[in-house]
């Protein structure tokens, strides 16, 4: 049988397992394991335990279990809210104030969580309640803390950033630094939308006001003295000093990412100890189980994709088909277009993990052969990948919003994602215009790397 009878096969009993529902890490799992039953030596299933151990034996993927660890223990706490409150009190001024808190909240508390569901757990249980209770709709409300979550997945610590350095081989700290001006890009662009979008609705309710005399809660107004002010800093700034220290150690060199993440995840559990008095064993059980729970899913998942990628290398389908999209001699642009055309599309049946884990044999080659730089590309990707996050049908974000605001159709969750959607897609045009968005930082504070 020719390889590329075999890559379809191959392709086609992924897709089959994925629709029948089996969990990913297993449809990964199984397809693999089949194809090696088949198509390889019979000696190869003698060292399945022994290819998983040896591709998940890296120092970078340690660091993934430690930075769970620092998000379970901020996403367990009442830090979410507390940000959240500060954030408001301070920007309570700015039309749609209120919606813009609700972004730099989320953009923080990715930071320090690094989780995309923590995110939109922890600001919109506060977030969302606070906004429909000012006269914010529904979807408007749900939309900015699930394209909010989004930002834990781009901005460090990211352990979608993580995995793409593994897979490409590029530096982990590179990324992170790549990662920053896209981010900032992004909170910009949610920004401007979410005051756009509230001028739009305090004028249709201030129009039905002066009509019929219907008074909306998003006309009245806020106020906060500067003591009210200055009193939600000191639950917020401990959380702060945390980020800062932990990207100050690693990139100023003191310690490596593996090194970092366990700082941030024991710094963490301190400063929910100190401040909000979590410390006894039933208080820190949940975080623990929390952290066990999701590591060993996600190392599952890894585990199988790579032992996935492994076999699709092994069988030859990952060269011939990146030989195949290069043969196409497509220009630059195009095959970017196309390959993020692709990414898109896996997006609506796969999380970002497996979706970097089992293209990255077949789409690296081509675009570092078109002259891309891969760490550019590997923000460009996650942005997309963003995309996934609140796109049916997949769109993980908008089911945590769902449970977490059960009232809010899920109709009007995902009308509310789509325009932070085609801004994701805004933000990858400039950075394709403006690559140095990207990649000023890492070639300043990293040159030596490149």
């Amino acid at each position: 049988m020719s390889v590329a009878a075999i890559g379809f096969l191959y392709a086609g009993a992924t897709l089959s397992a994925m629709l029948a529902g089996i969990p990913i890490a297993f449809a990964l799992g199984f397809v693999a394991l089949a194809f090696m039953f088949f198509f390889m030596p019979g000696a190869s299933l003698d060292t399945v335990a022994q290819n998983v151990y040896e591709e998940m034996a890296s120092i970078t993927l340690l660091s993934i279990p430690l930075f769970i660890l620092k998000g379970a223990a901020i996403g367990r706490s009442k830090a979410g809210q507390d940000l959240y409150s500060a954030m408001h009190a301070w920007m309570h001024k700015i039309p749609g104030g209120l919606g813009i808190a609700n972004v730099f909240a989320c953009a923080l508390f990715a930071a320090m969580a690094g989780s995309s569901p923590a995110t939109c757990s922890a600001i919109g249980s506060a977030g969302i309640p606070e906004m429909r209770k000012r006269g914010y709709s529904p979807g408007f409300a749900a939309g900015i803390i699930a394209a909010g979550g989004t930002l834990g997945i781009l901005l460090p610590p990211s352990i979608t950033m993580i995995l793409y350095a593994v897979a490409a081989e590029q530096s982990l700290g590179r990324l992170f630094l790549a990662g920053i001006g896209p981010g900032l890009l992004l909170v910009g662009l949610f920004a401007a939308w979410s005051v756009y979008r509230f001028r739009s609705e305090y004028a249709a309710a201030k129009d039905a006001y002066e009509r019929h005399g219907t008074a909306s809660a998003i006309l009245a107004e806020d106020t906060y003295s500067m003591r009210q002010r200055f009193s939600t800093l000191p639950r917020v700034l401990p959380f702060v000093i945390l980020l800062t220290g932990v990207m100050v150690a690693l990139y100023g060199g003191y310690a490596t990412p593996s090194e970092t993440a366990g700082l941030g995840g024991l710094l963490a559990l301190g400063l929910i100890a100190v401040i909000y008095g979590v410390w006894r064993p039933k208080d820190v059980t949940p975080i623990l189980a929390a952290t066990l729970r999701e590591s060993t899913m996600l190392m599952l998942i890894i585990g199988m994709s790579l032992l996935y990628a492994y076999v699709m290398s092994y069988l030859h389908i990952s060269q011939s088909a990146a030989a195949a999209i290069v043969a196409m001699q497509l220009s630059k642009w195009v095959l970017l277009v196309t390959i993020l055309g692709l990414v898109i599309l896996l997006g609506f049946f796969l999380p970002p993990v497996s979706i970097i884990l089992m293209t990255a044999p077949i789409i690296l080659p081509p675009l570092k052969a078109a002259g891309f730089d891969l760490v550019w590309f590997g923000v460009v990707m996650t942005i997309t990948m963003e995309m996934g996050l609140i796109h049916p049908p997949v769109g993980l974000n908008i089911f945590v919003i769902k449970n977490i605001a059960p009232d809010i159709p899920l109709k009007d969750i995902i009308w509310g994602t789509l325009p932070f959607v085609i801004l994701m897609a805004v933000a990858i045009l400039i950075l394709c215009l403006v690559p140095g968005i990207a990649m000023w930082l890492p070639n300043w504070l990293l040159p030596s790397t490149r």
